[in-house]
């Protein structure tokens, strides 16, 4: 496993360019075994690069950047006994220089959910993902279901400015009551801990709603916001369009079941991605094949 640093040592990746795709896995670091199927299904398809870094364009005023947690060494040993070929790991002067400069600006899939409560932050994602897939040129990148619209606002931007890179959604990994995991959990008391599990529950009743043949969203929405009661702050619960995140009053096709709560001090996102049929509701994909060929 090679760990670069630098931006200048980058061209040591095209030692692993040939019949096989490069396939980038960008992460923030704080690992947990969500991250690590994601490498795992990486490796599937080709030789893996997990970059590790915590991008502070994407976090807004009072948000957690000082707080988030980093553990370089803990990152590498997690991932040293999986089939990783290098790991990105840059400092914010090697991506960033002196300041931000340039960004790239979101197209219209930014604007609701997230991008409604956290002006900025899809810029902020956007551009280091950019710089990312400049800097390593992938093949492949592999991101987590559970960011469903940052997976969708980096597939608008992979389309419009025609970047050389096919995405690939992974499904959510979940503890066994159904908690998404995700590195901000590690915020949370255990009281807290117990009452996060409202965002799965709130999308489990939503989804046997639609299995129920109740497809108006305004009746899915008002069933998602009653369980999350529990949690200390409601952000948002709603049904959008897959994938242009668009305002619907019928679930019908591909839809996103979403929901952003906070939970003590943390900020917890979760959603299902759901194809509505008359026949049949199932869970389905954002953006990808499914399966590593």
């Amino acid at each position: 496993m090679d760990l670069i640093r630098r931006r200048e040592d980058l061209p040591r990746l095209d030692s692993l360019r040939g019949k096989r795709p490069l396939v980038l896995v960008p992460t923030m670091g704080a690992l947990h075994a969500g991250h690590l199927s994601l490498v795992e299904r990486a490796g599937s398809y080709g030789p893996a690069v997990v970059s590790i870094f915590v991008n502070p364009t994407q976090f807004g005023p009072g948000e957690d950047f000082e707080a988030y947690p980093q553990d370089l060494q803990g990152d590498l040993d997690l991932l040293a006994p999986l089939d990783v070929a290098a790991v990105f790991a840059p400092d914010g002067d090697q991506m960033y220089g002196p300041g931000p400069g340039v960004m790239v600006q979101p197209g219209p899939r930014a604007a609701p959910l997230c991008g409604a409560s956290r002006p900025g932050h899809f810029a902020g994602v956007l551009t280091v993902v950019a710089k990312l897939f400049n800097l390593v040129r992938p093949d492949l990148a592999v991101f987590g279901r559970k960011d469903a619209q940052q997976c969708l606002v980096i597939a608008e931007m992979v389309r419009d400015l025609g970047i050389p890179v096919e995405l690939i959604d992974a499904p959510t990994v979940r503890e066994p009551d159904g908690l998404a995991l995700s590195s901000r959990n590690r915020y949370l008391s255990p009281e807290e801990r117990e009452r996060a599990v409202c965002l799965w529950r709130s999308l489990g009743r939503g989804r046997r709603l639609l299995e129920e043949g109740q497809t108006d969203c305004a009746a899915v929405e008002e069933v998602l916001r009653e369980e999350l009661a529990a949690a200390d702050g409601l952000d948002y619960a709603e049904v959008r369009s897959v994938p242009d995140l668009a305002r619907i009053p019928r679930a019908e096709g591909r839809v996103l079941l979403a929901v952003a709560a906070r939970v003590g001090s943390a900020r917890l996102i979760d959603n299902l991605v759901l194809a509505v049929s008359s026949a049949v509701v199932s869970e389905c994909g954002l953006l990808s094949r499914e399966d590593p060929s």
